[in-house]
């Protein structure tokens, strides 16, 4: 008997790029870009569909973007202003039901299994969705219906720009069979230029494949692969993030950073940072892990697994500036293009005051904390950090 088609896939379409709009309506039609830093190490973040004409895409380098679409707008990533349209979006989507998985600030998944009789069937619900999303952000969303995530995703890029798919249930397969092999989710360019060499361009050509013959190449994950190209995912939708397995912060300079009274306050501030992301969560971190970059993309992580558990930023900083100095000094003390710092294998927070400690540099921390969060990253900074060039890119990863 086949499983209910209940899971839904929501995406805005070209997010960062439709909220620029809404201020700079002029600009509708164009070519527009929007980057993590608009230097020569600048990242797309997204783009308009005009862009993608001309072969941009996010995660592209903004210098090759500018190669390909020189006469594109290319503006710079507004988190402050996009962050509130944002929470609207997902708190639209808990007016449905609360089983609702985020999976990033534009896209998630929801299940309305038994919310039939409030919101009628699950392609309705996903057509009223949309329409508040258009009616009261103002921007488009596209969805996809399945009785999977995975189909579910995949039905949704298929109905992009401002588009909904439905997928009944048992025809899964026929529906992703024509589609190229780079739509289905986990293949990326080098898995798929190992299927091209077998012969598979589509996702219908990856099914004649036997089972056997993709674990003989692929190993566990050819029978996954053969699982997903049939439409079959049993990963069920989770309420909120779940628990979140790391929190790190990284920055990538606009230049190779030689100085490391300023490299030191980075990673100063990226521990502050770091530690009012635990404080929120309530989690402490046994693991610091450094991460850095050298020209041209030499990239090296080194990790310290702690005695007790740690989670003021004094605590952090001086375990990630000890990784520093050791993995700095191991490499000539060269220029750095990326420095970040991460806490790993989180726990729940218990902390107790060490012999002589009080709670003034807790209270200290809150306070730096609580006006970041009030007025953003940028309202606090060390000085050396701020002597520091500007960067290409500074956001926080989990």
């Amino acid at each position: 008997m086949a499983v209910a088609a209940t899971v839904i896939h929501v995406d805005l379409d070209a997010f960062f790029v439709s909220m620029e709009l809404l201020r700079r309506p002029e600009l509708r039609g164009k070519p527009v870009i929007v980057g993590g830093g608009l230097g020569p190490r600048g990242v797309v973040n997204t783009c308009s569909y005009e862009a993608r004409r001309f072969g941009v895409r996010s995660a592209m380098p903004v210098s090759r973007a500018r190669q390909l679409c020189p006469h594109g707008v290319y503006l710079e990533s507004d988190f402050t202003f996009y962050a509130p349209a944002s929470r609207q979006f997902h708190a639209i989507l808990r007016d449905f039901t609360p089983v609702v998985e985020p999976a990033g600030a534009d896209e998630a998944y929801l299940d309305v299994a038994g919310t039939e009789q409030l919101f009628g069937t699950p392609a309705e619900v996903a057509a009223s969705i949309r329409a508040r999303v258009r009616g009261e952000i103002g921007i488009t969303a596209s969805a996809g219906v399945s009785a999977n995530k995975l189909v579910s995703k995949v039905a949704s890029d298929a109905g992009k720009p401002d588009g909904l798919v439905v997928v009944e249930a048992g025809h899964e397969a026929e529906f992703l069979a024509p589609r190229a092999i780079r739509e289905l989710p986990m293949v990326g360019p080098k898995t798929a230029e190992v299927l091209r060499l077998l012969g598979v361009h589509t996702i219908g050509d990856l099914q004649r494949v036997p089972a056997a013959t993709l674990v003989a190449r692929f190993g566990r994950h050819g029978r996954e692969l053969h699982d997903r190209a049939h439409g079959r995912f049993d990963a069920p939708v989770h309420s909120g993030r779940g628990e979140a397995k790391s929190v790190s912060r990284e920055m990538t300079f606009g230049e190779d950073e030689p100085d490391g009274e300023r490299l030191r306050a980075v990673l100063r501030g990226q521990a502050e940072r770091v530690a009012a992301d635990l404080a929120k969560q309530q989690r402490s971190a046994r693991t610091v892990t450094l991460k850095l970059r050298f020209p041209p993309f030499e990239t090296l992580t080194r990790s310290v697994t702690l005695p007790g558990p740690v989670d003021l930023a004094d605590e952090l900083f001086q375990a990630g500036a000890a990784l520093f100095e050791r993995a700095w000094a191991e490499h000539d003390r060269r220029p750095v293009r990326l420095i970040g710092l991460g806490a790993t294998q989180l726990q729940e927070r218990a902390r107790q005051l060490q012999l002589g400690e009080t709670m003034q540099t807790s209270r200290l921390a809150e306070t730096v904390a609580g006006l970041r969060e009030r007025f953003g990253d940028g309202v606090l900074r060390r000085g050396a950090e701020l002597r520091a060039p500007r960067r290409a890119n500074d956001t926080p990863e989990e």
